[in-house]
């Protein structure tokens, strides 16, 4: 099969809004779970607290233990000028930042927050539509401020935002860095991990902060030609060590989320600190992960892309519509896919 100059539109798909979920199913393990097998393309439904009916002993589940920050901001600008400004990552001394109102701000002019808080701003890069800014305060000392005065910066998708931080993290959440949840991780509760343990699953941790190109829309109509964004993954040594191990042991490694792919396949499943930009689409070669847990992903998004190379198109294509059918929860408070 050839898998050049595909067509952004062979990943879209239409969605009932009353489908997209505003929130989690609680208990979180309720959610419904779609168990989709590659080779015999059989697809069922199952409740995600069943999931320990499809994982085995030996297999290693590998989680991304990043938390979400409260990363949108409004700063005053001059004279009654108000703009948001959305956080997205620290690289050395400056942040990158989506920066509202761009146009009306000037390089070099300072952004007051408020509190004693302030930042200037140095650059802009129009063909990614990020800034960068430079706080007069330590990155420690931002991200303290922003979970003090900040607001949980859900997708535009979700129309009321969460009560609470806790409410848009996972139960294993750790390393403070993102500004998206990895979501497939919300189906998880700590007794339904301890559980998944006691039959025999090894669990490891790796790290992927999460940022908004994860959800910025594919523009190019050859999907060949987006730009993929970077995002920093950490994998320890002995997390890397575990993972191998079961690889040459032929034991399954069953990344949860795509971010957790990435991470995986980005780094060949080795120790690593630093950026990743891998963009996987139909064609490519999966090197270390067996299995993926997911949720249902926007149409026409690498996420998307990225599941439909690890089972195919019209598989995918075929669990959308079924899904659709059966009233699945999409998007990132809804229901789970399981793929192996």
């Amino acid at each position: 099969m050839k898998y050049n100059n595909m067509l952004i539109s062979d990943f879209d798909y239409n969605l009932p809004e009353c489908l997209i979920a505003q929130k989690s199913v609680e208990p979180r393990d309720h959610s419904k779970l779609m168990i989709v097998d590659r080779e015999t393309g059989n697809i069922k439904h199952e409740h995600f607290y069943d999931i320990t009916k499809y994982l085995h002993q030996g297999d290693v589940l590998v989680l991304n233990n990043t938390k979400v920050f409260k990363a949108r901001l409004y700063a005053s600008v001059g004279s009654n000028k108000s703009v948001e400004v959305f956080l997205l990552r620290a690289i050395n001394d400056c942040w990158e930042v989506l920066l509202g109102g761009a146009k009306r701000v000037k390089i070099g002019q300072e952004l007051d927050f408020g509190n004693g808080l302030t930042a200037s701003l140095i650059s802009k890069d129009s063909n990614q539509g990020t800034a960068r800014i430079k706080f007069n305060e330590t990155n420690k000392f931002v991200l303290a401020y922003c979970n003090k005065y900040g607001q949980i910066p859900v997708p535009p998708y979700v129309h009321t935002n969460p009560e609470k931080l806790d409410d848009y993290q996972t139960v294993y959440a750790k390393e403070t860095g993102s500004v998206a949840a990895p979501t497939a991780g919300f189906h998880f509760t700590t007794e339904l991990l301890n559980k998944i343990k006691d039959i025999g699953v090894q669990v490891e941790y790796i790290t992927l902060h999460v940022g908004i190109g994860t959800f910025k829309p594919v523009k190019t109509e050859v999907i060949e030609e987006h730009i993929m964004h970077s995002e920093y993954v950490q994998i320890s040594k002995q997390a890397s060590k575990n993972i191998m191990q079961a690889k040459k042991e032929g034991r399954r490694v069953i990344a949860v989320g795509t971010t957790t792919t990435r991470a995986l396949e980005g780094s060949i499943g080795c120790e690593y600190s630093g950026d990743i930009n891998i963009f996987i689409k139909p064609g490519y070669k999966f090197k270390v992960i067996d299995g993926l847990i997911t949720n249902f992903h926007l149409p026409k998004s690498t996420l998307l892309i990225l599941i439909s190379a690890f089972a195919s198109t019209d598989l995918i294509r075929n669990a959308y519509k079924q899904a659709i059918e059966h009233e699945y929860r999409f998007y990132s408070f809804g229901d789970a896919m399981l793929i192996i």
